[in-house]
C-alpha cells in the first residue's frame, strides 16, 4: 500500500470554506470604514479642489471688479465657460480619485483603505470572491452620483432594513455584498 500523508486540512480547502461561510458585516464597522473612506478621498479631492476654487472666485472677482467699473447696471453670470471648465475639472478629479482610491482597490483586494482598517470584505453575491472591475467601478459610481445628489442618505439607510445581506442600494446594482 502506498504512503499516504496524515489527513490534514488542504489549505485550498480551508479557504473555500472561509469564502463561503461569509456573514454580512456589523452596520457600525461598515460605517466607520465609510467615514475613513470619505475622508481619504475628501481629502485628495480637496487638495485639487483648492487651487481650482481659487482660480475660479478669482476669474468672478474680475468680472464683477470689471462690472463696477463700467458704471451700468449690468447682469454678471458667475456660471461661464471659465467657471463651467473649473466644475468639469474638479468632478473629473473626483471620478478619477474614486476610481483609483475606492474601485480599483475593491476589485483587486476585495477592500478600500478603510475596510482594511475594520477587517472588511466586498464580496460578489453568489461567488464570495472579490468583485471584478466593472461591478466595483459600478457600485462606486452608484454610491458617488448617489451622494453628489444627496440621496446618498436614503443608499445608505436602507441597509438598515434589507435582509439578509443588509446590502445598500450600490452593493445591489453591484450584485455584492460587504462581509465582516
Amino acid at each position: 500500500m502506498p504512503w499516504k500523508p496524515p489527513a490534514a486540512d488542504d489549505p485550498f480547502q480551508q479557504m473555500v470554506r472561509a469564502q463561503t461561510a461569509a456573514r454580512p458585516a456589523g452596520l457600525g464597522k461598515r460605517f466607520a470604514a465609510r467615514l475613513v473612506d470619505n475622508l481619504v478621498l475628501g481629502a485628495a479631492v480637496g487638495a485639487v479642489a483648492v487651487p481650482l476654487a481659487t482660480r475660479g472666485l478669482d476669474h468672478i472677482d474680475r468680472k464683477i471688479t470689471a462690472a463696477k467699473q463700467t458704471g451700468e447696471t449690468v447682469t454678471v453670470w458667475l456660471l461661464d465657460a471659465t467657471t463651467g471648465a473649473l466644475l468639469g475639472a474638479l468632478l473629473a478629479a473626483f471620478l478619477v480619485l474614486g476610481f483609483l482610491l475606492e474601485a480599483l482597490p475593491t476589485a483587486k483586494w476585495g477592500r478600500t483603505l478603510g475596510k482594511k482598517l475594520f477587517g472588511l470584505d466586498v464580496r460578489d453575491i453568489e461567488s464570495h470572491d472579490t468583485p471584478t472591475v466593472g461591478a466595483a467601478l459600478r457600485r462606486w459610481l452608484v454610491y458617488g452620483v448617489l451622494g453628489l445628489l444627496v440621496i446618498g442618505v436614503a443608499n445608505v439607510l436602507w441597509c438598515l432594513v434589507d435582509r439578509p445581506w443588509r446590502q445598500c442600494w450600490h452593493d445591489k446594482a453591484a450584485r455584492t455584498f460587504v462581509a465582516g
